[in-house]
C-alpha cells in the first residue's frame, strides 16, 4: 500500500507540473528576505507581504543586522500590510534575537546545522510553527524538508491518501519517506499544489473537471 501511495504521489507532482510548469519559489533576493516573507504569509496573501517587504527594503531594512536595531512599534507599522502586525512584528523580533544571539545573525552558520537541529532551533522560537520553519529551511535554506500546508491536507484528502486528521508531520512523512529526497522535487511540489489548490482544489469548492490530477 504505501509503495502505491509513493507511486500516486509522483503521479500528481508530475501532472500537476506539465500543467501548471515551474512555479519559481520562493520569491525573495536573499535567503533572508524568505525568512521574513515566510514568518509574514502566516495568514495573509501573498500581495500583502510584498506590500509589506516593499516597505523594509525602501527602509534598507532586509538584513538581520540592519532589521535587528528597528523597535518594535517602528518595525509594526513597516510591516502593516502584511496584518497582525504587531503579533508578526513580535515573531519577527523574536526570530531575529535569537538568531542574533546564537549565530550573530549569520544564516549560514544556522544552515549549517543538520537539518533536523536547525528545524528544533527554528521551532523553539516564539511564533514559530512546523510550516513556517520548514519554508525556511527548504527555500531559505536549500535543506530537503516538505513544506505542508492546508492545500496539502485538502488535495489529500479529498483523493483519499490520507484520512484528513493526521499531524503535520505524519502527512510530511509521506512526501519525506516516500519520494526522492531532493530539495529542487519538494521545492516545486509544495509550490505546485499552492498552485492546484487556488485554482482548482478550493476549500469551499472544487472543479474536479479541470483538476490536472482528476483520477489519480
Amino acid at each position: 500500500m504505501m509503495a502505491e501511495i509513493g507511486e500516486r504521489l509522483m503521479d500528481i507532482y508530475e501532472r500537476l507540473y506539465r500543467h501548471f510548469g515551474p512555479q519559481g519559489w520562493w520569491p525573495g533576493d536573499t535567503p533572508f528576505e524568505v525568512c521574513v516573507g515566510a514568518i509574514l504569509t502566516q495568514n495573509t496573501s501573498w500581495k500583502n507581504v510584498e506590500r509589506a517587504i516593499e516597505n523594509l527594503k525602501i527602509e534598507g531594512l532586509l538584513s538581520p543586522e540592519q532589521l535587528s536595531k528597528v523597535g518594535l512599534v517602528e518595525l509594526a507599522e513597516l510591516i502593516r500590510p502584511a496584518g497582525y502586525y504587531n503579533v508578526k512584528a513580535k515573531r519577527l523580533r523574536n526570530f531575529l534575537d535569537a538568531l542574533m544571539k546564537d549565530f550573530c545573525g549569520s544564516l549560514d552558520k544556522l544552515f549549517s546545522l543538520e537539518l533536523f537541529e536547525a528545524r528544533r532551533w527554528l521551532l523553539s522560537i516564539s511564533g514559530i510553527g512546523p510550516e513556517t520553519a520548514d519554508s525556511i529551511l527548504l527555500y531559505a535554506g536549500n535543506k530537503p524538508i516538505f513544506v505542508v500546508d492546508a492545500y496539502t491536507f485538502r488535495l489529500l484528502t479529498r483523493h483519499e491518501i490520507i484520512w484528513g486528521d493526521e499531524s503535520y508531520d505524519e502527512v510530511q512523512d509521506l512526501f519525506l519517506k516516500k519520494l526522492p529526497n531532493d530539495v529542487k522535487l519538494f521545492n516545486e511540489y509544495h509550490a505546485l499544489l499552492v498552485a492546484v489548490g487556488k485554482e482548482c482544489c478550493k476549500k469551499s469548492s472544487y472543479k474536479c473537471q479541470d483538476c490536472p490530477v482528476q483520477g489519480v
